[in-house]
């Protein structure tokens, strides 16, 4: 098993974790998004970013009902520090997706604040909505 140093840790940069599993990503359910065009976006814009965004897909984080969802995840630095991850939903539209990519190439979670726009797009992790009995 590889070593996990916490140096390493904290280098990490601010990530978006993009949902492409069953509802996420699929046409039929929102048919207006160019899901394959949004990916491209944010991948492009990590690879521009001089090492300060990440982009990463998984398969259904969960929320299926809140699709398209994007967790921005705090960099290493910033989790040192007590940042979490922000769980977005909805996002179908350039406008948000630029708002993420504005509020993580500033640094995300912990280092900035996110864009007014996205309060409305805020949503529980699955486990904390499990917790609150949603």
């Amino acid at each position: 098993m590889p070593k996990f140093s916490i140096s390493a840790a904290g280098s990490r940069p601010c990530t978006l974790v993009v949902c492409r599993g069953c509802c996420c990503g699929d046409a039929a359910k929102n048919p207006g998004t160019d899901h394959a065009r949004q990916l491209e976006r944010l991948r492009t814009a990590a690879a521009q970013s001089g090492g300060r965004l990440a982009v990463r897909t998984t398969d259904c984080l969960g929320p299926c009902g809140q699709a398209n969802v994007i967790v921005v995840q705090p960099s290493g630095r910033a989790r040192q520090s007590g940042a979490r991850a922000a769980w977005l939903g909805w996002v179908l539209d350039d406008d948000a997706t630029d708002d993420i990519l504005d509020w993580a190439l500033q640094g995300g979670p912990g280092v900035a604040e996110p864009p007014a726009t996205l309060a409305l797009q805020v949503i529980p992790a699955p486990a904390e909505a499990r917790r609150r009995g949603r």
